[in-house]
């Protein structure tokens, strides 16, 4: 793998785990965890796409599949990070760590799936 994709995607590792674990230490969305979030989001789709034109496109993996449903995750997580911060809802505001947690964890799978597979080789 290019090592500059390798770069931008351990990026969105540090700027997605920096929204999500300050919003939980916190315990309340902010709107600069927003920002990180978006940041993550951005770092993450970019890396994709480079790993995309190294691999020729989407492989219908593990990897694949799961960094696919990472994003949209991280998508959905972002727009309804925005939704809850301009509604003030100030409930969603207090829990949304919850999910936030969640989607990390689940972003986490296409992340480390290359290492995994590569010891089992």
């Amino acid at each position: 793998m290019d090592s500059s994709a390798t770069i931008i995607i351990t990026l969105a590792l540090v700027f997605y785990s920096i929204g999500v674990w300050s919003e939980r230490i916190q315990g309340k969305l902010k709107p600069w965890h927003l920002i990180f979030f978006v940041l993550g989001l951005i770092c993450d789709t970019w890396g994709t796409g480079m790993m995309f034109e190294m691999a020729g496109g989407m492989q219908f993996d593990v990897h694949g599949i799961t960094g696919l449903i990472a994003i949209l995750l991280m998508l959905v997580h972002a727009v309804w990070a925005l939704v809850v911060l301009v509604r003030k809802d100030e409930n969603a505001i207090n829990n949304f760590h919850k999910f936030s947690v969640v989607v990390w964890i689940i972003w986490l799978i296409p992340y480390f799936s290359p290492m995994f597979f590569a010891m089992q080789m």
